[in-house]
């Protein structure tokens, strides 16, 4: 069981069909395969070895996703560089798995000196663009020029539990966390996925996931599986999305709920055909029912399907099928995460350990072929999280009568406030049912009378008002007083995650600091 297994089963049943799309560019299955393995050779003679790691810098597009299988092919682990961090949290991520090899996109080019003086362990840096030619930094030699002088090597075939990603995760606060990830746990994950969301093989995907994050990796994976076309988007912009969707005929996309928000409140929304897109997977964060009901109303031929999971289950361990998201369905279905997935064991958990009864709030843990391999050269925090085989995700959430796993907050979302438990969640849900608001984050925040206090953040849309009392009043009419926020503040936009989660941290730590000052 190896990720490379679909080209070579490309090159045997559709290899004159398109592959990858990106701009004016299109790839067939041949060629596709053709330059990976010409990839893969470069690679090799630039000295890897079976289990070595080979990093990317770049954004989405088709030299991305060969560089993916040509780190395969060439026996190697990706370790894909969040595109969003600074030169030193880039360099640290290289270092701490020793990674020797980095591949760099144009735009990012000019931070090569900066990653070597930050670096110890980078040694050897390609261009690996898709634009014509540059001018090099010193010490940087073209991938493409070498591939032109290569010739195709084998396929190294590593798999099962040999490891193929280090995915970093975490890096917010503290040490970031480099994800072990086998060949088994990606593609049986894939594979359940797949079989947990049926869709046709003849699907073109259209993928503005970052890459570098494992929901984007995932679609492509997904895609690949099933020998789909797939249109490579470098960054997420509403109207780009739209004009490929309607130019490609795109039938399906993995969206965050931000940016499923974002689309559909896009003025020039209607003025496209979106007739072809039969399926948008969301998830990577919770869905308030306001923008999912909307979103329904706006895309009636598209159906809809959640998945719920994190980076150390490879993603996905629970799915919300099209069909719960049918009217005629409860209408709390809508808030749920999914049923597991075939093969994932989910359990919620109580304080005691136990499992926990139906409705009852605990941690939210699983087990199965798709749990990581740990955290590289952690072991301390691997065993926090990996023990007897569960995968603790740090999510709070309940199971209901009929099987379908709800996720109310991250535990360390939970805000205790006058001894009661509020759900962050839930406040949030509340709070964007107001047609005045774009986005919005709940935190708990210090309170000298309560130790915490619930405190909500909100982002208005352009040209809207909005005052805290307002806010608070609406809250009142949906969940119990002591959940409702007791201040709120207004800002222009929200810091948001390159997998487009709004950044709670640095909001907590803009008041906790100051409490923490006025302590000392």
């Amino acid at each position: 069981m190896h990720l490379t297994q679909p080209l070579h089963k490309a090159l045997l049943q559709k290899p004159d069909a398109p592959a990858l799309i990106c701009g004016e560019r299109r790839q067939s299955f041949a060629v596709f395969v053709t330059r990976v393995a010409r990839l893969a050779a470069v690679l090799r003679e630039a000295g890897v070895k079976a289990g070595e790691r080979v990093a990317m810098l770049g954004f989405n597009s088709d030299r991305y996703v060969e560089y993916l299988y040509a780190a395969w092919w060439a026996g190697g682990v990706i370790n894909p560089v969040n595109a969003r961090w600074s030169a030193r949290e880039m360099a640290a991520s290289l270092d701490d798995c020793d990674t020797r090899i980095l591949l760099v996109d144009d735009p990012f080019l000019p931070l090569v000196d900066e990653l070597r003086s930050l670096s110890r362990s980078l040694d050897t840096v390609l261009r690996f663009g898709d634009g014509a030619y540059v001018a090099l930094p010193p010490g940087v030699d073209d991938a493409a020029v070498r591939m032109a002088a290569a010739a195709p090597i084998e396929d190294a075939r590593r798999g099962g539990d040999d490891l193929a990603a280090i995915m970093y995760t975490g890096g917010t606060t503290g040490r970031p966390k480099g994800v072990m990830l086998t060949h088994a746990n990606l593609y049986v994950s894939q594979l359940s996925s797949n079989l947990a969301a049926p869709r046709p093989d003849d699907a073109v995907g259209l993928n503005l996931a970052p890459l570098f994050h494992v929901g984007g990796l995932g679609l492509t994976l997904q895609l690949m599986m099933r020998l789909c076309a797939q249109v490579l988007v470098p960054a997420f912009d509403e109207e780009t999305m739209l004009a490929l969707i309607e130019r490609e005929r795109a039938s399906e996309t993995f969206l965050v709920p931000t940016m499923l928000k974002r689309l559909i409140d896009h003025p020039r929304f209607a003025a496209h055909d979106l007739s072809s897109l039969k399926l948008v997977l969301y998830g990577a964060a919770p869905i308030d029912e306001a923008l999912l009901k909307a979103a329904l109303a706006r895309l009636p031929q598209t159906r809809f399907c959640q998945l719920y999971g994190m980076t150390e289950l490879s993603p996905v361990v629970a799915v919300l099928p099209p069909w719960c998201h049918d009217p005629a369905q409860p209408p709390a279905r809508l808030r749920a995460a999914g049923r597991p997935v075939p093969i994932a064991e989910v359990r919620v958990l109580a304080a005691d350990g136990t499992t926990a009864r139906a409705h009852a709030v605990g941690e939210i843990v699983a087990r199965g072929p798709m749990t990581m391999a740990g955290y590289w050269n952690q072991p301390e925090r691997t065993a926090e999280v990996l023990r007897e085989g569960w995968l603790h995700t740090g999510d709070a959430g309940y199971f209901d009568e009929d099987g379908f796993l709800y996720v109310v907050d991250r535990l360390k979302d939970m805000i205790v406030t006058g001894g009661e438990n509020v759900y962050s969640a839930e406040v949030e849900n509340a709070i964007a049912q107001m047609p005045q608001v774009a986005l919005c984050a709940v935190v708990g925040v210090p309170d000298d009378q309560w130790g915490e206090r619930v405190h909500a953040v909100v982002a208005l849309r352009a040209g809207e008002t909005l005052d805290e009392a307002a806010v608070i009043a609406h809250c009142r009419t949906l969940i119990a007083r002591y959940k409702c926020p007791r201040s709120v503040a207004f800002v222009d936009q929200l810091l948001l995650s390159p997998s487009g989660k709004i950044l709670k941290q640095p909001l907590r730590d803009t008041y906790w600091a100051a409490r923490s000052r006025k302590v000392n």
